[in-house]
């Protein structure tokens, strides 16, 4: 018999820098969408914030800064 851990849903919101475009949303949006656990993920434009509901047990919220990285843009973890 095996067991899992209880899933730890949760929804992060990402300040980020660097974006130029709207093509860098799609960029974030694909990089940060093929991580294991994560849910949903929705780039504003506008207001440079990243939402991401996603599974602390299998995506922190610095493997999802990291992922962010990967795309080309620095962001950090919001309060708002």
């Amino acid at each position: 018999m095996t067991t899992t851990a209880p899933t730890q849903i949760v929804d992060t919101t990402l300040r980020a820098e660097g974006f130029t475009c709207p093509s860098c949303v799609a960029k974030i949006e694909k990089r940060v969408g093929r991580l294991p656990g994560v849910e949903t993920v929705q780039v504003h434009y506008a207001t440079s914030r990243i939402e991401v509901t996603h599974d602390t047990t299998e995506t922190s919220v610095d493997d999802l800064v990291a992922a962010i990285a990967k795309a080309g843009y620095t962001a950090r973890p919001a309060a708002f």
